[in-house]
C-alpha cells in the first residue's frame, strides 16, 4: 500500500533567501524599466534650452558676420595690393632696362679720357656736342638708380604689406569657419531637444503659445503707426515690408534676414550703408541712451549686453526685428528684451 506523505514545508532560510531575491530582481526591473522608457521631456525645460541655444547661437551668428565682413574687406585690400604689386614690379623691370642702356651707352662712349678725345678729335665741335650728350647720359643714369632704389623699396613694402593682410585673412577665415560650425552645432542642439517633445508641444514653442515671440502671421498695418521722415522714413517702410520673411542667419536679404541683416538692407533702401553686425551698429550715428521713450521711428535699439540682438524702432513702443531661427520677421514690444543703446543713424 503506498503511503501518503504530506509535502515538506520549506525551511524559514529558505523562504527568506527567495523572498529577498524575488525583491532584487523587481528593484532591478524597475531599474531597467526606467532607462528603457524615460519620462517625457518637460516643455518647459525644453523651452528654456531652445532659447538659450537661440541666444548663443545669435551670438554665434553675429561673430560669423563680423568675420565675414572683415574677410571680405581683407580680400578686396589684397587683391587691390596683388593688382599694385605686379605694377610696381612691371615699373621695376622698366627701369632695371632702361638702367642697363644706359649703362652700355655710358660704357661705350667712355672708353677713352675726354681730353685725349678732344685734342684727337677734327671736329671739336662736333666732340663738345658729343661730350654733352655724354653728362647728360651720366646724369640720366644716377636719376634712374635713384629710381629704381625707390621703386624696390616700396615694392618691398607692398610685399610685406601684402603678406601681413593675408596672415589676416587666414585668421578671419578660421573664425569664420569656427562661427560657422558653432551655428550649425546650436541649431542642431535645439532641432534635437524639440524632437524630444510632443507635436502638440512643440508647436506650441514654435508658434509662441507659451508666451514667446511666435511665427504669428498678424501683421501691423504701417499706417496705424507715426510717420518718419527722410532716410528712416524709407527704412522703416522697408523693414516693415518685410513682416513675415523667414529669419536665416547670415542673410541680409532680400528674402531672408537675420537681425542685423534686416538693417542693413532696410538702410540700404535709402542709400545708407550701416555696419554688418549689431555690434558695428551699436556705435553708428549718435546715442539717443536706453530709454525708449525717446526713440524715433528708424532708430536702431541695441539689446543685451553683449549688444547681440538689433531692432528697429516703428513708433508706439514697438519695435521690428529678426528674432531668430525657426521665425519670421515681425514687430514686438520695444523693452520685451534688455535695452543697451539707441542709436540715431
Amino acid at each position: 500500500m503506498a503511503s501518503h506523505r504530506r509535502p515538506k514545508q520549506p525551511s524559514r532560510t529558505r523562504t527568506y533567501v527567495l523572498t529577498g531575491a524575488a525583491a532584487t530582481t523587481l528593484a532591478l526591473s524597475a531599474q531597467v524599466a526606467a532607462h528603457a522608457a524615460p519620462a517625457q521631456p518637460n516643455k518647459n525645460e525644453v523651452k528654456a534650452q531652445v532659447d538659450k541655444l537661440a541666444e548663443e547661437q545669435e551670438q554665434a551668428a553675429e561673430k560669423y558676420n563680423g568675420a565675414k565682413e572683415r574677410a571680405d574687406q581683407l580680400r578686396k585690400q589684397a587683391d587691390q595690393l596683388q593688382d599694385q604689386l605686379a605694377r610696381s614690379q612691371e615699373q621695376l623691370t622698366e627701369l632695371s632696362s632702361g638702367l642697363a642702356a644706359v649703362a652700355g651707352d655710358q660704357y661705350r662712349q667712355g672708353g677713352m679720357d675726354p681730353s685725349v678725345r678732344l685734342m684727337l678729335s677734327s671736329d671739336p665741335d662736333k666732340y663738345l656736342d658729343q661730350a654733352s650728350s655724354f653728362d647728360q647720359a651720366a646724369s640720366t643714369q644716377t636719376a634712374t638708380l635713384k629710381a629704381l632704389q625707390d621703386q624696390q623699396r616700396r615694392l618691398n613694402q607692398q610685399k610685406q604689406e601684402a603678406a601681413a593682410v593675408l596672415a589676416e585673412l587666414d585668421g578671419q577665415t578660421q573664425a569664420l569657419n569656427e562661427a560657422k560650425a558653432t551655428v550649425q552645432s546650436k541649431l542642431q542642439e535645439a532641432q534635437k531637444l524639440l524632437s524630444t517633445l510632443s507635436a502638440a508641444d512643440r508647436a506650441a514653442i514654435l508658434r509662441g503659445t507659451d508666451g514667446s515671440a511666435s511665427r504669428s502671421s498678424s501683421r501691423v498695418d504701417p499706417a496705424t503707426l507715426p510717420q518718419a521722415s527722410g532716410a528712416a522714413k524709407v527704412a522703416v517702410d522697408a523693414a516693415m515690408s518685410k513682416q513675415g520673411a523667414d529669419y536665416i542667419w547670415g542673410a541680409t536679404g532680400p528674402n531672408t534676414f537675420d537681425c542685423s541683416g534686416l538693417m542693413v538692407w532696410a538702410y540700404a533702401k535709402a542709400g545708407i550703408s550701416l555696419p554688418r553686425t549689431s555690434q558695428g551698429q551699436a556705435s553708428v550715428g549718435t546715442s539717443v541712451g536706453t530709454d525708449w521713450h525717446n526713440a524715433q521711428p528708424g532708430d536702431l535699439v541695441i539689446y543685451k549686453s553683449d549688444r547681440s540682438h538689433v531692432a528697429m524702432y516703428i513708433g508706439n513702443g514697438m519695435v521690428v526685428h529678426a528674432p531668430k531661427a525657426n521665425d519670421v520677421v515681425k514687430v514686438m514690444k520695444v523693452d520685451a528684451i534688455s535695452i543697451n543703446t539707441i542709436r540715431r543713424v
